[in-house]
């Protein structure tokens, strides 16, 4: 195997395949990145068995073709090291890569190709094929939902549901729940899956250089996605998702009509005194008023008073301040709308000029 890259065009698809490899792996292979050069373009993939990441790079010049697969930190951070618009030659020999830049020269160890992992040859389901920013926008509205290392494994990861003309995400931790929906066209079949967290943080990161509309294919097993020419595959999560319409409040009779960014800071101010375990506020609400409060074990106290849109009478209840935080960062408007039933009722949270996506906050006994 032989040939000559620039760094500028290297550095940034082998970060992105390097990311999924994990550091410490029971199969020495798969803390490799494997290199494949065939058809005057160089391949490069990374796995941890869960996600797959492939990217491919256009070739000039002298080139031989082959496949090896070597560490892929090393090879970053020697990529990383060299000055701007180097160009870097890769020779294999033998059990060997040879990497030559300038004065620079690196001898790193190898492992046979054969022995590197497929996640799978071909993901046949439904597809269809949608703007990057419209995916990302799915996942970034309801990323911070999603559960951390909970024993319901379901709960670690995102929801995609497809079907009458449309993609919804949902992730939930059992105590929030945030949704998101964008129509797609040509979206006709109804399917469920869970993509696992680090895959959807992956997924993510993938989107944010991607241009053109890229291609989702949603099989059994796996979902593929498809930006000009990387290629991202991630195992599903095998598990069924908690039927989230059951906790969306749906006819909530208080409404309030606040200013989001007054409302943040006022939240961020009080949440400095909040209890640092449960983090909880109380917020009592009177016409045209709502006020915040907190305390800790420490006997230090917090209040704040903003003037809202609301005229539905006094109610006192107990929320988490990080939950509410969350939204409040995550909404894109000036006014955010809060519909409240009762002490013990879940906040329904939407920003008013962009209704594609509702949060659901519940309540906490203070």
């Amino acid at each position: 195997m032989k040939f000559a890259i620039n760094r500028e065009q290297l550095l940034k698809p082998l970060q992105q395949v390097a990311a999924v490899v994990e550091r410490r792996q029971t199969l020495p292979v798969l803390s490799n990145v494997l290199l494949e050069v065939a058809d005057g373009k160089l391949s490069l993939t990374g796995t941890d068995l869960e996600l797959e990441f492939v990217a491919k790079l256009i070739l000039e010049g002298d080139i031989q073709d082959g496949e090896t697969t070597v560490p892929a930190r090393k090879l970053v951070d020697i990529c990383k090291s060299l000055p701007a618009e180097a160009d870097i030659r890769f020779e294999s020999d033998g059990e060997r890569l040879l990497l030559k830049s300038g004065r620079s020269r690196f001898t790193l160890s190898t492992l046979p190709a054969n022995e590197f992992p497929n996640l799978e040859e071909e993901t046949v389901g439904n597809t269809f094929e949608i703007p990057p920013a419209t995916l990302r926008q799915l996942i970034d509205r309801t990323a911070f939902s999603m559960a951390q290392q909970d024993v319901r494994y379901y709960l670690n990861g995102m929801l995609f549901e497809l079907g009458g003309g449309k993609v919804r995400t949902v992730a939930t931790d059992g105590h929030r729940l945030a949704m998101c929906d964008a129509e797609v066209t040509g979206l006709t079949e109804t399917s469920q899956v869970i993509l696992p967290r680090k895959g959807v943080m992956e997924l993510a990161r993938m989107l944010g250089d991607a241009a053109g509309d890229v291609r989702v294919t949603v099989g059994k097993n796996h979902v593929r996605v498809v930006a000009g020419e990387m290629t991202f595959t991630s195992k599903l999560v095998d598990g069924k998702f908690p039927e989230y319409d059951r906790v969306v409040p749906k006819n909530s009779q208080r409404l309030i009509l606040a200013d989001r960014e007054t409302l943040k800071q006022a939240l961020s101010r009080v949440a400095i005194l909040s209890n640092e375990k449960y983090r909880g506020i109380r917020i009592q609400l009177a016409d045209g008023s709502f006020s915040i409060q907190a305390n800790n074990p420490e006997q230090e106290e917090a209040e704040e008073e903003v003037s809202v849109d609301y005229n539905g009478g006094e109610l006192e209840i107990g929320f988490n301040v990080s939950y509410l935080l969350d939204v409040m960062n995550t909404l894109q408007g000036d006014v955010v709308e809060i519909s409240l039933g009762d002490s013990n009722s879940s906040a329904l949270v939407v920003d008013p000029s962009w209704r594609n996506a509702i949060y659901v906050v519940m309540p906490m006994r203070l």
